[in-house]
């Protein structure tokens, strides 16, 4: 769900307080209306009634999932934690279910995806940059923001909720100033906003990446890198702009079915009535809502979760044409296994074995739990080891290669937040170094007449075309020539309908507003 979409959590929250719902802990605003008819039904009766607490202790009380949303803004910012990592957790143990849990969702990666954006607001609201606010401070005001500009959350319900979750967790005097800016912030609406904080950044109305950066919470770096990546794949830059809405999207949770394992018509009996197929991936399943992990299918390993585009450019690896045998395949970067799973889940239809490599133990562990309902016989090996050693190691040795290389993360910026504000241009030049490393190994490592899949979750031309360029160039010194295949056909082939590509190249980049996928990179190359 958007961050610029009323969620139905905070609005149901908010009617069922004004429908004489009971009143909810630490409720605020929400449980003073309930207490206010309760007084006056008290006094018709002849007899007043009081309420339990002091007007200090309900100020004071913090409504949890509010208080869920912040302690997960703060591990972000303090520790470097990931949402999707710290939030689970926490709402299992704080007891949080439902819509409550739904609502701490939304405001937390809402938040998250906009905080850009909000940090302008906050800045023209307060008077004074973002910097010279402290950092727990700043967290309350982004999400009483969010509540306000991106959930519409009624404004006494978000200003009042965060004013004494504020007063609990950063004392009375934050609280008097959460309050003064978020009334500030109240007075005008999402459009008026967006005007404002656009105008600020580009007053002379000729710096469109910066205009585009505030309104679209992108850091400037990320939205030029976007606008020359689609630029590079024949599309329009004045495409960006979309392009950065969509990253500002939940994403819509995909399943997979693995085949073999699971028929595709069984997950959907499974993911609800209103769960459908998806349009890129004929395995993939889009259910209609609910917690993924109460599947039964994905709880014993025949299913999982995993975008659309991570599922397309696994199968084009399994549909490429290829000379000679088809017998072993290597997940050369497996972790956490989803790519892998479905891999071997063809494999084992074909007779093939699959070898899955990753570097981190902790990873690998991963990827034998994604393994865990896959027919024994496809898995041939699940190991650790340095993929930059396997070509040396293991000269010719294999029919398919998959290097699904460690990236900026840059074309998956709507399910990892907090991404976009961590990466820095001096990512690049490491990352790409370590995916030229890989890709070689990948083309040693593979025989001749066998096909090479390489896959990033990011657009970036750096890490995508440079990067195979570079490659072939470097095997081909080392006595390795490979040449592109037409990765474009082979997707089409095994794709679950038509897909928009824009231009004539041999290699596949997918789009967030084109395809609903994460944008992920495709180059298939065949050693002669």
């Amino acid at each position: 769900m958007s961050g610029e979409q009323r969620t139905p959590a905070g609005g149901d929250r908010a009617r069922g307080a004004r429908q004489g719902g009971g009143p909810r802990q630490g409720g605020g605003g929400e449980r003073r209306d309930a207490q206010g008819r309760q007084r006056g039904a008290a006094r018709a009766q002849g007899r007043t009634q009081r309420s339990a607490q002091a007007p200090s202790q309900r100020a004071r009380a913090a409504d949890p999932a509010r208080a869920v949303a912040f302690d997960v803004l703060r591990a972000v910012d303090a520790s470097d934690s990931y949402a999707n990592l710290v939030l689970p957790p926490l709402l299992r143990e704080r007891g949080i279910h439902g819509r409550d849990a739904g609502f701490a969702t939304e405001l937390t990666y809402g938040t998250l995806r906009l905080r850009g954006r909000y940090d302008a607001v906050v800045e023209q609201a307060a008077g004074r940059p973002v910097t010279a606010i402290d950092p727990p401070v700043l967290d309350l005001l982004r999400l009483g923001a969010h509540q306000l500009l991106g959930m519409r959350v009624p404004a006494h319900a978000a200003v009042s909720q965060t004013v004494g979750l504020a007063r609990d967790r950063a004392g009375a005097g934050a609280s008097q100033f959460v309050n003064a800016v978020l009334r500030a912030v109240a007075r005008e609406d999402l459009d008026a906003w967006l005007a404002l904080i656009g105008d600020a950044v580009d007053p002379a109305g000729d710096d469109a990446v910066a205009r585009l950066a505030a309104v679209h919470s992108h850091p400037a770096w990320v939205v030029r890198a976007m606008r020359e990546a689609l630029v590079g794949d024949a599309r329009e830059s004045d495409d960006v702009a979309a392009l950065l809405a969509a990253d500002n999207e939940a994403p819509r949770v995909a399943l997979v079915a693995r085949p073999g394992v699971l028929e595709v018509d069984d997950l959907l009996v499974q993911s609800g009535p209103d769960a459908r197929r998806g349009a890129v991936s004929p395995y993939a399943v889009l259910p209609g809502g609910g917690d993924p992990a109460a599947v039964e299918a994905v709880r014993t390993g025949r299913a999982g979760v995993q975008d659309e585009g991570s599922q397309l450019v696994a199968l084009a690896l399994t549909a490429a044409p290829l000379d000679g045998p088809d017998e072993r395949w290597l997940d050369l970067c497996a972790g956490p296994g989803g790519k892998a799973a479905l891999l071997a889940a063809v494999a084992a239809g074909r007779g093939a074995r699959l070898v899955a490599n990753e570097v981190q133990p902790h990873r690998a562990r991963l990827v034998q739990q994604s393994l865990r309902a896959v027919p024994a016989a496809a898995v041939e090996e699940v190991r650790t080891g340095d993929g930059r050693a396997v070509g040396e190691l293991e000269p010719a040795s294999y029919d398919r290669v998959m290097v699904d290389a460690p990236c900026t993360g840059l074309g998956a910026l709507r399910r990892r937040p907090e991404s976009r504000w961590r990466r820095t241009p001096a990512d690049l030049m490491g990352l790409a170094a370590l995916q030229r490393e890989l890709l070689v190994s990948a083309l040693h490592a593979v025989r001749p007449g066998g096909v090479v899949a390489y896959v990033t979750c990011s657009p970036h031309l750096a890490e995508t075309r440079l990067v195979v360029t570079d490659a072939l160039r470097a095997a081909a010194k080392a006595g390795v020539t490979a040449e592109q295949v037409d990765a474009r056909a082979v997707v089409r082939h095994v794709a679950a309908g038509p897909l928009d590509l824009a231009g004539d190249r041999l290699d596949i980049q997918l789009w967030p507003h084109v395809h609903g996928t994460d944008a992920m990179h495709l180059s298939l190359l065949r050693r002669r």
